[in-house]
């Protein structure tokens, strides 16, 4: 640029022996560059004039002064900051209004450390430790009780039930049968390895059994249809001497009227009414 083109590019006054700033290779006298291209202040709403430093936070310009925690109003100039709905607060003022408390010392997690969560509640890593032994925790499995969170040997130590069947921690639910637990999962039928946990079942000698596996082996038969007597669900029977019938099939081997709550003759493990048995050579 030569001495005779030395003049601002905006009022074209000469630039010699003047400050100037130049824009995209050009050059502007201050009075102009500061009307045509200065940055306006959110706080104070003037502009920020070439003499004075510009700072910048996301397209957002602020004069050095101006630069200040909207809630303490102490300067914020080369100190850490944080922003929330779009006002600059500085760490101190951020943590109380807005970081979250520790579970444990109620303390303020404060921003950029590392806190834990579980369950919708937070803790300094160095405050969420086992209840019993006071080691963190960390990203380590745990489990929670009303007295607080435990690594997993402590539990197992303290509080644990063992499974009657896999010999393993129950560290939740379980099934309670004859005085012992089990997982929901281990709790089968010692016939069929059916799974039990949301079935009826019978027992036998302290051992589960699934309805089928029961009658098919242990359930008394019915002299009349030969099928299992289970007495679930409040079915009814009917016991004579060695035998057993459904009620429903205790009926006259001859007539088949019912004879539940009626007097009966027998003849050869056959049961007949009175009416029909008379004339016969009868058991009883």
């Amino acid at each position: 640029m030569t001495t005779a083109q030395f003049y601002c590019q905006c009022c074209t006054a000469s630039l010699l022996g003047k400050k100037y700033v130049l824009k995209d290779d050009s050059p502007y006298c201050l009075t102009c560059y500061d009307r045509v291209f200065s940055n306006y202040c959110e706080e104070c709403k003037k502009p920020i004039e070439s003499k004075s430093k510009d700072l910048c936070y996301k397209d957002r310009h602020w004069h050095e002064g101006c630069f200040k925690c909207t809630k303490c109003n102490h300067s914020l100039v080369e100190k850490p900051f944080a922003a929330k709905d779009e006002r600059l607060l500085c760490t101190e003022c951020y943590s109380n209004e807005c970081s979250s408390r520790c579970f444990h010392c109620k303390r303020t997690i404060m921003p950029g450390s590392r806190k834990m969560e579980f369950k919708g509640n937070y803790w300094h890593e160095t405050c969420f430790v086992c209840e019993n032994c006071g080691q963190p925790i960390g990203t380590k499995p745990l489990i929670s009780k009303e007295s607080g969170n435990y690594c997993v040997p402590c539990f197992e130590k303290e509080f644990a039930h063992y499974c009657n069947f896999c010999k393993k921690v129950i560290t939740s639910g379980g099934i309670t049968f004859c005085d012992q637990l089990w997982h929901k999962e281990c709790f089968l039928c010692s016939g069929c390895r059916k799974d039990l946990c949301e079935e009826q079942f019978m027992s036998r000698d302290d051992y589960p059994f699934c309805v089928d596996c029961y009658n098919h082996l242990y359930a008394n038969k019915c002299v009349a249809c030969s099928k299992p007597i289970s007495g679930l669900t409040g079915a009814k029977f009917i016991c004579f001497q060695d035998s057993q019938w459904h009620s429903e099939c205790f009926n006259c081997g001859k007539c088949s009227v019912s004879l539940v709550g009626k007097g009966f003759l027998t003849q050869n493990k056959e049961i007949f009414c009175q009416k029909c048995g008379s004339g016969m050579d009868s058991d009883i």
